[in-house]
C-alpha cells in the first residue's frame, strides 16, 4: 500500500515534532511544510528532507492530509482550507475557537467524506494506554496539569490551552451526559484566565475535578481515577502508575493489613511516542481501519465543554467585582 502523502501546515514546537514524525513513517510521505516564518520552515525542511512551500495553498494541493499545527485563531480558516482542497485533517487542539467554526469543520469533512481528527494526544499516553483494560466506570476523577509561563499558548485561556486535553479524557471517561459545571479561574500574568479549576458532574453520578495552570514553577500532569475495583495514580508527564486494586474477597484468608485487602501494581507506559500513535491513528482512519483517532465530533464536544468553563468563571469573576 502506497504512503499517504502528507504535509504539516505551522512548525513550532508541536508542528516540528509532527513533520520529524511524518519524515520516519512508513504510513506517510512528508511532501512539503509551510510556515510563515521563513527560517524555521527551512530548518525543519532540511531536518526532516523535504521542502518548503511557497504558500499554504501550494502545499494543499500537493497532498491527501495536512496536519493544522498554527496557532489556534487561524485553525478554522487554515483547516477549511486543507478540506476545501480534499486534503485528511488532523487539527491540533483545541478543534477551533468557537463551537460555530467547529460545526463548521465538522460539516465540510462530512460533506467531503474525509477525515478530520483533532489533536487530543493525551488519549495515547503510553501510560494511559497501559491501564485501559482495567478502567471501569470510575466514579471520581482528579487532574492536575501545570505548566511553567510561556508566550506560546496565550493567544487563548488556560482552559483552551492546557485544560482542555483533560476535559477531553474526562468526557471519554465518563461516557455519560455532563449535568453540571462548577469553576473558577483568575489571569495572574496575562489578561485572560492563566489558572482555572472546573468541576464536573455527570448524569451517572461520576464527578471529576480538573485544574490547569500555565504559570506555575515546574510541570506537573497528574491524574487519579477512583471506580468501584480500585484506584489509580497516574504521572501522565513521567509516564509512571500506581494501581491498587481490590482483591477478590474469596482469596482473602486472613486480614492481616492492608496489604491482604489491595493488590499494589506499578505500571510504566507503552514504548513509544503519543504523537507519533496519533499519526498511526490517523494513518488507519484515513484507510478506514479501526482507529483510536479523536474525530471532529468529538473535539467539538470538548470545547462546548472548555466555553462552558470559561463563561461560569467570567461570571464568577463578574460577581466578585461587584463585591464592596
Amino acid at each position: 500500500m502506497s504512503p499517504i502523502r502528507a504535509g504539516v501546515l505551522g512548525v513550532g514546537r508541536l508542528g516540528s515534532a509532527h513533520a520529524r514524525l511524518l519524515s520516519e513513517s512508513p504510513q506517510f510521505d512528508l511532501c512539503g511544510l509551510y510556515d510563515t516564518d521563513p527560517e524555521r520552515a527551512a530548518k525543519v525542511a532540511a531536518d526532516c528532507s523535504t521542502v518548503v512551500c511557497g504558500s499554504p495553498e501550494e502545499l494543499v494541493e500537493q497532498v491527501d492530509a495536512v496536519v493544522v499545527a498554527v496557532p489556534t485563531p487561524a485553525h478554522r480558516d487554515v483547516a477549511a482550507l486543507a478540506l476545501d482542497a480534499d486534503c485528511h485533517v488532523l487539527v491540533e487542539k483545541p478543534l477551533a475557537t468557537t463551537v460555530e467554526e467547529a460545526d463548521e469543520l465538522i460539516a465540510m469533512a462530512e460533506t467531503r467524506n474525509r477525515v478530520l481528527g483533532v489533536g487530543h494526544v493525551e488519549r495515547f499516553n503510553g501510560v494511559l494506554l497501559a491501564v485501559d483494560e482495567w478502567l471501569d466506570r470510575p466514579r471520581f476523577i482528579e487532574s492536575l496539569r501545570l505548566a511553567p509561563f510561556q508566550l506560546r499558548g496565550t493567544d487563548v485561556t488556560v482552559v483552551l490551552d492546557l485544560m482542555i486535553h483533560d476535559i477531553d479524557l474526562v468526557l471519554a471517561l465518563a461516557a455519560s451526559p455532563l449535568i453540571d459545571v462548577k469553576a473558577v479561574g483568575v489571569p495572574v500574568i496575562t489578561p485572560s484566565i492563566d489558572i482555572a479549576n472546573a468541576r464536573l458532574i455527570f448524569e451517572s453520578g461520576m464527578v471529576a475535578n480538573i485544574t490547569a495552570s500555565r504559570v506555575s514553577m515546574k510541570p506537573v500532569r497528574e491524574l487519579r481515577l477512583f471506580q468501584q475495583t480500585g484506584y489509580f495514580s497516574l504521572d501522565l508527564r513521567a509516564g509512571t502508575g500506581e494501581v491498587y486494586q481490590r482483591r477478590d474477597p474469596s482469596s482473602v484468608t486472613q486480614i492481616t493489613g492492608i496489604e491482604s485487602l489491595v493488590e499494589q501494581r506499578r505500571v510504566e507506559a507503552l514504548d513509544g511516542e503519543p504523537l507519533a500513535r496519533e499519526l498511526e491513528a490517523l494513518a488507519d482512519a484515513i484507510r478506514g481501519r479501526p482507529s483510536r483517532l479523536v474525530l471532529g465530533p468529538a473535539g467539538r464536544e470538548a470545547l462546548v465543554v472548555a466555553n462552558r468553563i470559561t463563561r461560569e468563571i467570567e461570571e464568577f469573576s463578574d460577581v466578585v467585582t461587584q463585591d464592596p
